[in-house]
């Protein structure tokens, strides 16, 4: 059950997203700065656009945070690729966040902020995602947040939400032949076999045995780490990687699904993730307050992170501040993906009060 941030002492500090709110609301409040204090990680300044504090006045705010994004070059834009793969979305929903529609039963617009999360590094030089910048990834998701009434902020009283972004590379569990524990279990049933063969059990229950170790914990390290990641994913989602239900099933008729997500997750994937805060609770109460979140993610193999993201982007869009009820798992069209030119849709107003 998706469950809101409301106060510091619910974070969820063991997930890689909440990191860098303290450098969005840099004062020394220990409501604020003694939960971040176990997790440092490296923070990014969004160029153009006033990192929030309680005590940003509207004239900072102002009209050059929403021409900084709409103006900057999209070096991302434009994208034309040949893709592969699945592509995958999750998002969830506080339950007291409600858009407001208009009579039409279309969505209202809402203004948001962006908050500078960070870069999840791989473990391997990716040229492709290695340079793009904190800039290049808002103004790529700029475009299908608009597509759903999501818009730049000028005026930080009419800001309903701060939108913090993180990108990465997910980093895998090594494969089982390249596993020291893994390879160790094999030796070991080589020499079982081999004692067995020469009649001597005692000493053949004793290799198996301390085989047997090094292979339930190659184990636990790998379901650690594909737990870890699933997280970072958004393939916790259904319940079927790191819990006794996806054990269970695993080798049942009903484990294909959860045979195909480990598949997905144990290999490195491109992934972006938005968590929605509610900009007015931060900036007025300083306290987290987190609305909706979406989770997108594409495997890194034979694709380019600067020419996926415009198509993961537009396939997540449609649950941006919905419920995804769930991971939603999509194959990658075959053929070349065409991604047309981020347009500037200029300044809207903000509704008069």
């Amino acid at each position: 059950m998706f469950a809101p941030v409301t106060h510091d002492a619910n974070l969820p500090m063991n997930d890689p997203y909440i990191g860098n709110l303290q450098r969005v609301f840099p004062q020394r409040d220990e409501t604020i700065a003694r939960p971040l204090a176990r997790r440092k990680r490296r923070a990014f300044r969004l160029p153009g656009l006033p990192l929030m504090s309680s005590r940003v006045c509207s004239c900072a705010f102002g009209l050059s945070a929403c021409l900084a994004l709409l103006a900057h070059p999209a070096r991302l834009s434009g994208a034309e690729a040949a893709l592969e793969g699945v592509t995958a979305v999750a998002s969830k929903v506080s339950s007291d966040y409600v858009r407001a529609k208009a009579p039409d039963g279309s969505f209202l617009p809402e203004y948001y902020s962006f908050g500078a999360g960070g870069k999840w590094g791989g473990e391997i030089s990716d040229p492709t995602i290695d340079k793009v910048r904190f800039l290049d990834v808002a103004h790529v998701i700029a475009g299908p947040l608009a597509g759903q009434k999501y818009l730049p902020a000028t005026d930080p009283k009419a800001t309903r939400l701060l939108i913090m972004v993180y990108w990465g590379t997910t980093v895998p569990p090594v494969r089982a032949e390249e596993d020291p524990m893994y390879n160790n279990y094999q030796q070991a049933l080589d020499e079982y076999r081999i004692l067995m063969e020469s009649k001597q059990p005692e000493e053949a229950d004793a290799v198996l045995t301390a085989g047997l170790k090094q292979l339930s914990l190659a184990n636990h390290v790998r379901d650690e780490i594909d737990f870890k990641n699933a997280k970072m994913l958004g393939y916790d989602a259904d319940g079927l990687i790191g819990t006794e239900y996806g054990k269970y099933i695993e080798h049942t008729a009903l484990g294909l699904n959860q045979k195909d997500e480990v598949a997905e997750i144990e290999e490195h994937r491109y992934f972006v993730v938005l968590m929605a805060y509610d900009f007015q609770m931060l900036w007025k109460e300083k306290k987290h307050k987190l609305l909706w979140e979406t989770r997108f993610s594409i495997s890194e193999r034979r694709n380019a992170f600067d020419a996926a993201l415009p198509f993961m982007a537009h396939y997540a869009s449609r649950y941006f501040g919905r419920d995804s009820h769930g991971l939603l798992r999509e194959a990658v069209p075959e053929g070349t993906v065409q991604i047309g030119e981020v347009k500037s849709i200029g300044v809207v107003d903000e509704p008069k009060k």
